[in-house]
């Protein structure tokens, strides 16, 4: 306190510009954080969100612009003197050692010693009275290896608090958690900010930022739009000033009725290496034209590998499926891929491009061997030119340098536009989406879930899977839950509650069809 007068802001970074060389990344910001307050900053992809924090945290060095914290100029030159100021930072990919325990991953780095002895009681003690305060439920001695991804984000927040710091950063803290503990991580935050520490939360979900936060500041590609009182700002007007149009909340759909079945899946089981229980465990769906079915659960509960083992990029162990009546269970990718089954991955680096390709050759890795685009083993170049270029122009994919951009250099949602833009143009019967919008901000979100509506209306068939609730709700027309590898519900949209959702996908509720008995 200086002078005896109340210091309102913690944080002001005034008019910060940071180039990377001739992009301006953030141009002239401005960004201020009260003492005790939740400050959203939120932005669409790239707009400039995590390199204002990088400035913050002593990552990067502004061109220009100043920080002051706590009332007092300061220099930041790395993680450290951010530290020292009692910063620290939550980052969307978590530092954490895996053969570590929780105690030894939370005190590394900051381990008090006597003569040469390490004094982990101490350390214990303070861990454990610091859980128990914020009521962060950890066992110290569990491995990272074995604790879910809710745990790990709880032990980072144990490590911030461990070394003191009051100002604390969360950096897309969401982005990989269930419902349950994304509703326990905005009580964890509440509890912060009652002991008086300042949180910054860095997100692009609206509802989040509706439910925890006081303030919010909207950063639009590296340009401040403005700050705004959380509480007397619409969702609609925040979504406005970050892209800059409105954004149309609510998922137009025609009424259809479902044809007849496209994929059918009977009694299938897969097994993994690793696991002694069936990852898949006879499982039984169908898919109809004209309708999007979505499979909803908790990451890791088999829906990756139900998808897999119909894509083919995994064997399966037990039962069929049929696609337009036609058994194609033991039938290779491409065979499936040529029969008219479309598939956006989950892992869009991994299974959807070759990342030092550029935009053109990855548009046609699906096609490149029809006589369009080939004659006798020779690749049409110009073929696949002018293909790209259509595609781009069709799909709005944005990229430095149009068709010729390598992949890697592109942005996440672009990455998307452009595997969602190739797998489409194909005109295929079903279009399996795995998570099509996982880390996509909301521009791009609502663009892919249009597309998906497009492909449903013209009596196609939509297999989504994703853990996004309000994906979820808003896009499909039945839902299937799975947990623990096995189909527990198979409910209605329109006649169920999130909540509700919530507890089938926990485990805690099964629909009476598929009761064990």
């Amino acid at each position: 306190m200086m002078g005896g007068a109340y210091m309102e802001y913690v944080i002001e970074m005034n008019n910060i510009t940071k180039i990377f060389g001739n992009f301006k990344a953030l141009d002239d910001v401005t960004f201020k954080v009260k003492k005790g307050e939740v400050h959203a900053l939120l932005g669409e992809n790239g707009a400039g969100k995590s390199t204002l924090m990088s400035v913050l945290f002593g990552l990067y060095q502004a061109e220009k612009g100043n920080i002051i914290i706590n009332g007092k100029p300061v220099k930041i030159n790395n993680p450290n003197d951010a530290n020292n100021l009692n910063i620290g930072m939550v980052h969307q990919h978590f530092k954490l050692v895996h053969n570590f325990t929780v105690l030894e991953s939370i005190i590394l780095g900051r381990e008090t010693v006597n003569m040469g002895i390490l004094k982990k009681d101490d350390a214990r003690k303070k861990v454990m009275d610091l859980s128990e305060r914020y009521k962060l439920k950890i066992n110290p001695d569990a491995y990272i290896s074995d604790i879910t991804v809710g745990m790990q984000q709880r032990v980072e927040i144990l490590k911030m608090l461990y070394s003191d710091s009051d100002i604390l950063i969360f950096d897309e803290p969401t982005a990989v958690l269930t419902p349950q503990e994304i509703e326990e991580l905005m009580k964890i935050m509440k509890e912060l900010v009652k002991e008086g520490k300042s949180i910054v939360f860095i997100s692009h979900k609206l509802n989040e930022i509706k439910e925890v936060a006081d303030r919010c500041t909207i950063l639009r590609k590296g340009k401040y739009i403005g700050t705004v009182n959380v509480d007397t700002t619409t969702k609609e007007q925040m979504s406005e000033m970050m892209v800059g149009r409105k954004i149309n909340f609510n998922i137009e759909k025609k009424d259809i009725k479902a044809g007849e079945a496209i994929l059918q899946v009977k009694n299938l089981v897969i097994k993994t290496k690793n696991s002694k229980k069936n990852v898949v465990n006879d499982v039984s769906f169908e898919v109809r034209k004209g309708e999007i079915l979505c499979i909803a659960g908790i990451d890791g509960n088999g829906q990756s590998e139900l998808i897999y083992g119909i894509t083919g990029l995994i064997p399966i162990n037990e039962g069929q499926i049929l696609f337009n009546g036609k058994d194609i269970t033991k039938e290779s990718i491409r065979k499936k891929s040529i029969d008219g089954l479309a598939h956006i991955p989950e892992d869009r680096h991994k299974h959807g491009l070759i990342l030092d390709f550029d935009l053109k050759e990855n548009s046609v890795l699906q096609t490149y061997f029809e006589p369009k685009f080939q004659n006798k083993g020779f690749i049409k170049f110009n073929a696949v030119r002018e293909y790209a270029k259509k595609l781009i122009k069709q799909y709005d994919i944005r990229s430095p340098k149009n068709e010729d951009s390598v992949v890697r250099n592109m942005s996440g949602g672009n990455q998307q536009k452009l595997i969602v833009a190739r797998e489409l143009d194909r005109n295929p019967d079903i279009v399996l989406a795995v998570q099509p919008t996982r880390g996509l901000d909301i521009g791009a979100t609502e663009y892919i879930h249009k597309q998906l509506v497009v492909q449903r209306d013209q009596g196609k068939a939509v297999l989504l899977v994703s853990l996004e609730l309000d994906e979820v709700m808003d896009v499909s027309d039945r839902i299937l839950v799975i947990y623990e590898g096995e189909i527990v519900g198979d409910l209605n949209p329109k006649e169920i509650t999130v909540k509700e959702l919530g507890l089938y996908m926990a485990g805690s509720k099964r629909s009476d069809e598929y009761e064990k008995n």
